[in-house]
């Protein structure tokens, strides 16, 4: 029996893998995390732009597919549908943001956007300043201040773990990245900003419309038309500005 040669590739005993050590730890950031970046994950970034297909073949075979924003240096996954209807199997889950989260978006794609027009390369943000927007579009009708202080605090500590709040986790303040501007579009923006005023006015939802999460990682709000009532999938992802 003729033998078959081992992968030049292989990294244990019987690895059978096709993608070579720098692509395998850019298709694990993007199983785990919502997007990766230049900004935050150099190595893994270089490693995908420098020949995505693969790694995009292999989130094919778990039903999922690649964007790729290399203007803006920013990746991400998100669930494909079948052409038919219906839907695939998935890794992924919806978890629905919250009031003061949705709120904490808005707010640092809004001084992005505004920092960004200043001609401000790079955008920082205080705990107090995020702190004190949440607390000034508290709908008229709240009375529990002291809970609504600490869901304040933890939309910060949600948003951190997304990935969309950079520095020292306990610190006071924070740079924006550039991420922002591709996970949430300006038509998502509008949509959410509609959300919180329906929201405060005492008829909106438990969870925010298009704002979830997908497992482990705290999702982004996602900028397409997705299934669902109060959530929608954070597998369809987020989408670029045109």
């Amino acid at each position: 029996m003729v033998r078959e040669p081992s992968s030049t590739l292989a990294l244990f005993a019987g690895d059978e893998g096709g993608l070579d050590l720098g692509q395998r730890k850019a298709l694990v950031a993007l199983l785990r995390q919502q997007f990766i970046s230049a900004r935050t994950d150099g190595p893994e970034w270089r490693a995908l732009v420098e020949n995505p297909r693969p790694i995009q073949a292999r989130l094919n075979d778990l039903f999922m597919e690649l964007h790729l924003d290399t203007e803006r240096e920013v990746a991400y996954k998100r669930q494909v549908t079948p052409e038919g209807g219906g839907r695939f199997p998935t890794l992924l889950h919806d978890i629905a943001w919250g009031r003061e989260d949705t709120l904490l978006l808005v707010y640092l794609r809004d001084r992005f956007r505004g920092e960004q027009a200043a001609g401000n390369d790079r955008v920082y943000v205080d705990r107090d300043d995020m702190l004190e927007f949440i607390a000034a579009h508290r709908p008229e009708h709240a009375t529990d201040q002291a809970g609504d202080a600490k869901r304040a605090a933890r939309a910060i500590e949600t948003v951190y773990k997304s990935g969309l709040l950079l520095g020292p986790s306990a610190g006071d303040r924070f740079e924006v990245p550039g991420a922002i501007e591709v996970l949430l579009s300006m038509e998502k923006l509008h949509e959410l900003l509609a959300w919180i005023r329906e929201q405060n006015a005492g008829s909106g939802a438990s969870g925010a419309n298009g704002a979830t999460g997908d497992g482990d990682d705290s999702a982004l709000p996602d900028a397409a038309s997705t299934p669902g009532t109060s959530t929608a999938s954070a597998t369809t992802g987020p989408e670029s500005e045109n």
